[in-house]
């Protein structure tokens, strides 16, 4: 008799593939990422800062060894995580968004934002939930939604609004099943700061339906040009939001995975109830570590300058191509380039891999409206001038298949 393995598991999961069997389109997931790394392609679809270079500051080093030689090292930090770091948190948001959060009910530490993200929408959907989603969007909020049993409702994004939120575009996706709003703010990977109006838009339609909204927050460092507004600072809707942080963006210590979520009082108290059992403790000498971080954030001005200088560079680079439309980034380390008039992003990023030598995130990953584009992490390494290298060798396969498909400049 044949047995099924995966007709044991529960349906959400029986399509997930880690890449043991047969190949993946994600390079972080499976080996791809080192396969491709050793055959020396620019890895430019790892949105991890400065990968594989050195980046981490001194002062957060010599804290995580400080950490390293304390009796405390090989021991639990609370589950709910370091009083210090969440009370450096609570200033920290106090400074950024005007808000006051007490350390002590409306923060918990993180294994990472990735596992944040999960929990942060755990309690809330059951089984035939629907959950709004806008795209194109970081792909594990559409695995998220899957992986719970609801059901993905897309709110797509258009390149003629920016990328922005339209309000009758996101009213069009309200039923009755609805239970959330999940946004990533600044969009991943589109780099859009969502605007007072957008966010408007957004806590109208919670407030008008009792919806809760989770919030992604990871690029939120650097803004560029743009206001950082943050959702939950909104008239009436900490009570009806869960907003997820991340340190691995703008400190660029994504190895000590620490990410952290904020919340009223209410739904923090279920959170705290339950963190030990789903996520556990955030590793002890990390927070430390981004403690130290936290308390002198001068280092950031040197990523904030290499960010700007790159984002620049994309833009100009990769503008004048027959078929491809790109905007300024607005935000952190990544690039979004439109090749709609081009060809299928699957396409071109095969292109790109075999011609360019540049790995980027095929678009289609990201939901409705993805497939239009792809995505180029732009916050790889520290050489400024490999990375302008390999923009121009992108530019240079985009103008051949322009050629190929008989388009040129108007």
């Amino acid at each position: 008799m044949t047995y099924d393995q995966k007709n044991k598991m529960n349906p959400a999961f029986r399509t997930f593939e880690g890449g043991l069997f047969a190949e993946v389109e994600k390079a972080d997931v499976g080996d791809g990422f080192e396969r491709l790394q050793e055959s020396g392609v620019d890895m430019m679809s790892w949105a991890d800062p400065f990968m594989p270079d050195a980046a981490v500051p001194q002062h957060v080093k010599q804290a995580a060894l400080n950490a390293m030689n304390d009796p405390i090292a090989s021991h639990y930090t609370a589950p709910v995580g370091n009083t210090r770091l969440r009370e450096q948190i609570a200033r920290r948001w106090q400074k950024r968004y005007g808000m006051r959060l007490d350390p002590q009910r409306n923060i918990l530490i993180t294994p990472g934002s990735d596992s944040a993200l999960y929990f942060a929408m755990l309690p809330f959907i059951e089984t035939g939930d629907e959950v709004i989603v806008c795209t194109p969007c970081y792909p594990n909020n559409l695995q998220n939604i899957k992986m719970m049993g609801a059901k993905a409702v897309y709110c797509e994004l258009q390149a003629a609004d920016g990328y922005q939120i339209r309000k009758e575009a996101l009213e069009a996706c309200v039923s009755e099943q609805t239970k959330m709003i999940v946004l990533t703010h600044p969009n991943n990977p589109t780099t859009t700061v969502f605007d007072q109006r957008s966010l408007e838009a957004v806590r109208d339609l919670v407030l008008a339906h009792d919806l809760i909204l989770v919030v992604d927050q990871a690029f939120e460092d650097f803004t560029f040009e743009q206001k950082m507004l943050a959702p939950a600072a909104m008239a009436d809707m900490f009570a009806h939001t869960v907003t997820v942080c991340s340190t691995s963006k703008g400190y660029g210590l994504s190895g000590y995975r620490v990410g952290y979520i904020i919340a009223d009082d209410v739904f923090m108290d279920v959170y705290y109830g339950c963190a030990v059992s789903v996520i556990g403790a955030t590793n002890t000498v990390s927070q430390l570590a981004v403690l130290a971080a936290m308390e002198d954030e001068s280092f950031m001005q040197e990523f904030e300058a290499a960010y700007d200088w790159r984002r620049h560079q994309a833009a100009a680079i990769l503008s004048g191509i027959p078929g491809v439309k790109i905007q300024l980034p607005q935000s952190g380390f990544l690039c979004w380039v439109d090749v709609s008039g081009l060809a299928d992003s699957s396409e071109v990023c095969a292109r790109l891999l075999s011609d360019a030598r540049v790995s980027v995130n095929d678009g289609k990953n990201y939901g409705p409206g993805g497939e239009k584009g792809f995505r180029i992490v732009l916050g790889v390494y520290r050489d400024n001038e490999r990375v302008r290298q390999a923009l121009l060798r992108i530019r240079e396969v985009l103008l051949q298949m322009a050629q190929e498909k008989g388009l040129s400049v108007q």
